[in-house]
């Protein structure tokens, strides 16, 4: 009697591979993570993690791909069209940095290859284009912010996007440092909610028009004394 014959699912194989590769590179790094057990966790063997993906460092690349692009899908999702200018930011703003406290896997991955100084990342033609739809969106909500008069003109969206997100990332990667050399627990409820409200607060005040921001934070009162005495001069 013949034995049915398995159904081969070579989607499923790299995906295993990829998750269990995501694990290993995540913890160990891209020195000290096994290619003999990302196999083994994947369910599969050697031969065929080199069959998709050629060697460890062209696995390590497809992996951090797979986060970036991730990641951007994240934040397209986000339905921001909807919204008035700042609230689509402030949704903006949390969405990125709740994912970021969400899967610290993906900060271990970008810490480790900064230590390679981006060299493998370079290697990939996919990134620039997960990051254009997220740069995209961005740059029509500040052109409609723009465009009411609610936020300043000619903001550099890509500028503007990486400082959101380095506000996001600084309190999650250091979290660890920062607790032990301030004393403050930075992934406590009470201080996502006050940090990220400071944070999202700092990046509208950035976006709001000089005359806005000067009646929303008038000068102190020895700068307002020397303009009234230029004034009088």
């Amino acid at each position: 009697m013949n034995q049915p014959k398995l159904k081969r699912d070579p989607e499923g194989t790299r995906r295993r591979i990829l998750d269990a590769a995501t694990q290993q590179f995540s913890t160990h790094g891209l020195a000290g993570a096994r290619v003999d057990a990302i196999a083994t966790a994947a369910d599969t063997n050697e031969r065929m993690l080199y069959y998709y993906f050629e060697s460890k460092e062209g696995l390590y690349v497809a992996v951090l791909e797979a986060m970036y692009v991730e990641f951007a899908n994240l934040e397209v999702r986000v339905d921001l069209q909807g919204l008035q200018p700042a609230d689509a930011i402030r949704a903006l703003a949390l969405s990125t940095w709740d994912y970021l406290r969400a899967n610290p896997q993906w900060l271990n991955l970008i810490n480790n290859e900064n230590l390679h100084e981006g060299q493998y990342l370079e290697r990939s033609a996919k990134l620039r284009e997960a990051s254009s739809p997220v740069i995209s969106s961005l740059s029509a909500i500040l052109a409609r912010g723009a465009a009411t008069g609610e936020f300043r003109a000619e903001v550099d969206a890509l500028d503007f996007y990486v400082t959101m997100v380095a506000m996001g990332y600084y309190v999650v990667s250091n979290r660890f440092t920062l607790k032990a050399f301030v004393g403050r627990d930075y992934s406590a409820p009470s201080a996502i909610e006050a940090v990220s409200a400071m944070q999202v607060e700092m990046l509208l005040s950035f976006l709001r028009p000089a005359s806005a921001a000067t009646s929303l934070y008038p000068a102190s009162a020895g700068a307002a004394a020397r303009e009234d005495g230029a004034r009088m001069n």
